[in-house]
């Protein structure tokens, strides 16, 4: 005998189900893969990650799906928001190796925590990596307070009890759309960066705008830099960032000679930030 039409309706989990699931409890096991995919990415974007070097994963911790952080989201986080680390102190308390260290941000807010690892007896080449361990552990784990991200970074998942290793964090993506950058797009984002100089959009700026449009972290601005983002996101920067430079030209010519020499800075936006915002451009 089939089951009822209602009593499949009754157990399926409504959309409003899934998201209080996703929101409320934070697991996301209810999602689709593509909508999985959609959320991974809007975490990245929502805190200028790049997603392509998934700087997270999924596992399961207490019957839930959730994200941890690995090594790249708390790389990149400490450059694009300028956040320093030392270490203020380690300690063995009994079979335990403590390290603790300060994070501290550019605007001067300061942060600790952190990073504890079983010795036991351990010797020589044990002993070494745990204590390297222990001082790696305390700096992700204060990186990502201070960020504000309350999740667990990689170095804490092994000693989880029943964490499970999740789904991967994206799924195969067509290889159109990790197609690298070809020479034309190259060549235009330069034109571009040499002709907003002309507005006094130094080559620094420039480069600091490329990193957090595209969220990524280019040292400089080298062919061989350029030539590690993708087609997509030259597009895209490509389209912001001539977007400004039209507008910068479109304004000279109003006025009928160049723009002042610091009347404009380019924000994360693409849109001009006035000299007297004290905090700088945004970018």
């Amino acid at each position: 005998m089939g089951t009822p039409q209602n009593a499949l309706v009754h157990n399926a989990a409504s959309p409003g189900e899934i998201m209080e699931s996703v929101i409320v409890r934070g697991d996301l096991a209810k999602l689709q893969p593509e909508e999985r995919a959609k959320y991974y990415s809007t975490v990245c974007q929502s805190i200028g990650l790049n997603p392509l070097t998934k700087p997270f994963e999924y596992i399961t911790l207490n019957g839930k799906l959730t994200l941890y952080a690995r090594k790249d989201a708390t790389d990149q986080l400490r450059s694009l928001r300028g956040v320093s680390v030392v270490i203020v102190s380690r300690e063995r308390v009994e079979d335990v190796y403590v390290v603790t260290a300060r994070a501290t941000t550019s605007d001067g807010r300061s942060d600790e925590s952190i990073g504890a690892v079983a010795i036991g007896n351990a010797k020589g080449e044990a002993l070494a990596n745990a204590l390297m361990k222990a001082e790696t552990k305390a700096k992700r784990r204060v990186t990502l307070s201070i960020c504000g991200l309350g999740m667990l970074d990689e170095t804490e998942i092994e000693t989880i009890p029943g964490a499970q290793p999740g789904p991967p964090a994206l799924p195969a993506a067509p290889a159109a759309s990790l197609a690298l950058i070809d020479s034309d797009q190259s060549e235009l984002l330069r034109i571009i960066g040499e002709e907003l100089q002309d507005y006094k959009v130094t080559p620094a700026k420039f480069l600091q705008a490329i990193n957090k449009l595209a969220g990524v972290t280019l040292p400089d601005l080298s062919a061989e830099s350029l030539n590690t983002l993708t087609s997509d996101q030259a597009d895209m920067l490509i389209a912001r960032l001539g977007k400004r430079l039209d507008e910068y030209q479109k304004d000279a010519v109003k006025a009928s000679k160049k723009v002042p020499a610091d009347d404009y800075q380019v924000d994360a936006s693409g849109y001009a930030v006035d000299d007297f915002d004290t905090d700088g451009p945004q970018f």
